[in-house]
């Protein structure tokens, strides 16, 4: 009994392994030849017929043809069937197959019968929303060309069919100009596509969710602010233009929507312009105001801004921000957008602190540019780029400790090339307190010659005495409350309060040690600190992986020494 046992199992496997052997010898080869078609059949039919195809080499057909016009592959059988679909664009004519080594076409054609699509309007429903989906029930449906929705008095629309087959179709609802529309099909007659009649077409309500703006009241706001409408369908805003610049829209409901007032070409001062919303594919709108008051500010004014220390440990390495442009760059920026005379010159770019030697073209070639520092004595300190040789070495693009990896590339002195100054406004003293409020709230709309007044005999801007001026402040100066630690710890300090600093922008003479700092300034803006986050670096008390976020208003335009 065992014995047989044995026998049988052997003969199993012995049956299993030619099996096998079997298999390897009828894997189908690809086919590198051109398609050839013995037959075709159904030789005539309507749309929607699948016409099965014998022949050779068919197995990497791509295309297929009926009279010219591409028809959709159904299914691949093997090397010598497929079969595709007679689609509703193509008409009476031969059969034309292709793949990559070329293409085969028939004598013999395939003859369209055409069916009169037929819409069962008991079945269709009493309304639906326009851009939502419907279900049309009838007979013939794979002949349908089109289906239109066509509203009194207007042309139809046509509706984009999601999915067919001959008794169903699915269809994305068009736009339509009423409440009510005629649903009717267009089809192939065989001669020319024609149109179903409407007369007997099924009627089907349209619900246009038009949208209600209940704001009516606009306040003067400045270009890039926020503006919020309030209403009903106000998620069905698609577009929204002021003095015809399209807007960024923001966050919508269907209470509400946010937009930003765009910056087009509009002039300083104040522009009367119009709101205008669109909807329904922008086929609607409506105009909310033709008074509405844009006003661009004669200042830059750049608000949730956030910078970096130097330290290798911050992920984002993003150190340097430049004023004049609004934006944060990361440090692999610093050599070719932030200061390329710098990374050209390295040292040479100052004969001393703050005194340029490289000429005017290349210094005004330089947009002026601040960073944070954490220095060894514990502080976090705000930098002029040309004040010191020994900070910029400190800023690395990747955290390696290579020298190739920081921004000069060298573990050397560097000066950098814009002169800046700062002066920390002190909120015990009431003149200072008054321009503090007005930057922390917002209200800076102007940085010129007659708001801010530069007094060289008084070394002095706006009243506010700026003898005291530094090329870098450190935290002792402007944020006391920040206790340095004794030793090296993983814990974050946060301190969130309006710090205000005024920066000066000088020309190419700089501002050297021992000059009169209110000589040669260019440009002057004001620095909002509002957060900073104290983080320390490499079990040094230094806060060089701190982040600070900020906001900035910067002079738009250099000073004018003329109307001083």
């Amino acid at each position: 009994m065992k014995n047989n046992i044995f026998k049988y199992a052997m003969l199993l496997v012995a049956a299993v392994a030619c099996l096998a052997c079997n298999e390897q010898i009828y894997v189908e080869e690809p086919s590198t030849d051109a398609p050839e078609v013995e037959s075709f059949s159904p030789t005539s039919g309507p749309v929607g017929t699948v016409v099965t195809v014998t022949g050779k080499h068919l197995n990497n057909v791509n295309k297929a043809y009926v009279n010219g016009v591409e028809v959709p592959l159904y299914e691949r059988v093997s090397d010598t069937q497929l079969s595709f679909t007679v689609s509703a664009e193509a008409s009476t004519g031969k059969v034309k197959l292709e793949n990559q080594y070329g293409s085969y076409t028939t004598e013999d054609v395939f003859t369209y019968t055409y069916a009169v699509p037929e819409i069962i309007g008991s079945a269709l429903a009493e309304s639906a929303e326009m851009g939502g989906v419907l279900l049309v029930s009838g007979k013939n449906l794979n002949s349908v060309v089109d289906v239109l929705f066509t509203a009194e008095g207007h042309e139809g629309h046509s509706a984009t069919i999601r999915t067919r087959n001959n008794t169903e179709l699915l269809v994305q609802v068009p736009y339509v100009e009423a409440a009510t529309a005629k649903v009717t099909f267009t089809y192939n007659n065989g001669t020319e596509v024609v149109e179903t009649a409407k007369d007997s077409a099924p009627s089907i309500g349209i619900v246009r969710l038009v949208p209600a703006v209940s704001t009516k009241t606009f306040e003067r706001t400045a270009v890039g602010s926020a503006v919020v409408l309030e209403g009903v369908n106000m998620h069905k805003i698609e577009k929204i233009t002021v003095g015809g610049h399209e807007a960024v829209l923001g966050n919508r409901t269907e209470t509400s929507l946010q937009f930003a007032v765009p910056a087009g070409d509009f002039k300083d001062g104040d522009n009367t312009a119009s709101v205008v919303i669109y909807y329904f594919d922008a086929n609607e709108s409506q105009t909310l105001t033709e008074n509405f008051i844009a006003f661009v500010p004669m200042v830059k004014y750049w608000e949730g801004m956030k910078v970096y220390g130097q330290g290798r440990d911050v992920e984002e390495m993003a150190s340097f921000f430049s004023p004049e442009t609004g934006r944060v760059y990361h440090n692999s920026a610093w050599r070719e957008e932030v200061d390329p005379i710098s990374y050209k010159y390295l040292a040479n770019t100052c004969s001393a602190a703050n005194a340029p030697k490289v000429t005017e073209e290349e210094y005004n070639s330089v947009n002026p540019y601040f960073f944070f520092s954490g220095v060894s004595a514990g502080h976090l300190q705000i930098n002029g780029p040309a004040n010191s040789t020994g900070q910029l070495k400190n800023f690395y693009f990747q955290n390696n400790s290579a020298n190739d990896y920081r921004c000069p590339g060298v573990n050397g002195n560097v000066y950098g090339t814009p002169v800046l100054r700062y002066r920390y406004l002190n909120p015990a003293n009431p003149a200072e307190k008054a321009l503090i409020d007005k930057v922390v709230n917002k209200q800076i709309e102007v940085i010129n010659e007659q708001d801010f007044p530069i007094d060289v005999a008084n070394t002095s801007i706006a009243g506010v005495a700026i003898t005291s001026a530094s090329g870098g402040l450190q935290t002792k100066d402007w944020c006391p409350e920040y206790v340095i630690p004794s030793a090296y710890s993983t814990n974050v300090t946060t301190i969130e309060k309006d710090i205000v600093i005024m920066a000066m922008y000088y020309n190419h003479n700089g501002s050297p040690s021992g000059s009169n700092f209110a000589e040669n300034i260019k440009r002057i803006g004001f620095i909002h600190i509002t957060k900073v986050n104290f983080r320390l670096y490499n079990n040094t008390v230094a806060p060089s992986s701190s982040d600070i976020t900020f906001n900035c208003y910067w002079q738009k335009y250099d000073y004018d020494y003329t109307k001083l």
